[in-house]
């Protein structure tokens, strides 16, 4: 039996790293073998992959010497950063989110080139900037350099992997499902009405459940050479907000029993939203909802499901997550 190929996961404890390292463990090929990159542990999630055959190491992005480490006699990594990660006000005036995330990408790819990495999937997504050109209407963030910057960062580190000369495949991926539970979950409006709000117009808006992340990059792995220096756009539906609505209502009719309608916020009424990345968020569904034609037909979901061939649509992701729903009760 020939060796396992290590695959070195950063984020083995979060949404897309933890779908690629139990999709490694749970394939019954067992051509790849799991190190499970994570800042602690002994976190409860670093054990249970532990439990389940993953080697776990530490690994921290502001550490290049331990990605090093980490990445060290891999065949492959997994990188994705976190740009939501809690961060103290120290860090937060040391540096913005983007150029952390910029940084961090740039450790892992010298650690990459370093150890001798074969094949390295970058988890990342458009740069909204050429886009938004000459744009007075959306508002630039970060002094200026950025529209979208969880974005914008991601697209402009694409290039450091090239630079340092890591073989590369781009995964570009999008909008995610679970936000439907938390983060753009329906809320009741004056009348007491459920209603999805997210600032998407009548246009479709790509999704996709955040473990299909990590399961679709176990299919780019399996490609393998084919897919280095490639830049591969993923989503598992394209659906306009009514049609996000809709599923959501049927989906939820047992547990809930009321209609969920599509009354979208416009994008100057989101970015006057009280709370934090409120212009950033709208800005970003600016750029789904004005690019959405170039966005959604660059993920074509029959290629996706190529290379993951258990990719979830909307309808099966809520039917396996419908419970998970905390929707506030009619008063």
């Amino acid at each position: 039996m020939s060796e396992k190929k290590l695959i070195a996961v950063v984020g083995a404890t979060g949404a897309q790293g933890g779908g690629l390292a139990r999709a490694i463990l749970d394939d019954p090929s067992h051509e790849f073998a799991v190190r499970a990159l994570t800042r602690n542990p002994d976190s409860a999630k670093a054990k249970e992959l532990a439990a389940a055959g993953a080697e776990v190491v530490a690994a921290d992005l502001d550490d290049e010497a331990s990605v090093r480490a980490a990445f060290d006699g891999a065949y492959g990594a997994f990188v994705v950063t976190n740009y939501w990660v809690e961060r103290t006000p120290e860090q937060e005036a040391a540096r913005s989110r983007a150029e952390m995330e910029l940084a961090q990408a740039e450790a892992a790819a010298q650690a990459a080139r370093d150890a001798g990495v074969k094949h390295l999937i970058w988890s990342t997504l458009e740069d909204t900037r050429p886009f938004f050109a000459g744009r007075h209407d959306v508002p630039s963030l970060d002094d200026g350099r950025y529209k979208v910057p969880h974005f914008d960062a991601k697209g402009e580190a694409d290039a450091l992997f090239t630079k340092y000369g890591v073989p590369t495949t781009f995964l570009r991926t999008t909008f995610y499902f679970d936000s439907l539970i938390s983060g753009m979950e329906p809320v009741r409006n004056a009348d007491g009405k459920l209603i999805l709000n997210m600032p998407m117009a009548d246009q479709p808006l790509s999704g996709i459940a955040s473990e299909d992340i990590g399961r679709t990059a176990l299919g780019v792995f399996r490609r393998g050479p084919e897919l280095i220096g490639q830049t591969v756009s993923i989503a598992g539906d394209h659906l306009t907000g009514d049609q996000y609505a809709a599923a959501l209502t049927a989906a939820l009719k047992d547990t809930l029993g009321e209609d969920i309608t599509y009354q979208p916020l416009t994008w100057d009424e989101f970015r006057a939203l009280q709370f934090p990345l409120a212009v950033e968020i709208a800005n970003m569904f600016q750029f789904y909802a004005e690019d959405s034609t170039r966005f959604t037909g660059d993920r074509n979901l029959t290629e996706v499901r190529n290379l993951n061939p258990g990719l979830q649509s909307l309808e099966d992701w809520l039917t396996k997550h419908k419970r998970d729903f905390k929707l506030e009760p009619t008063l």
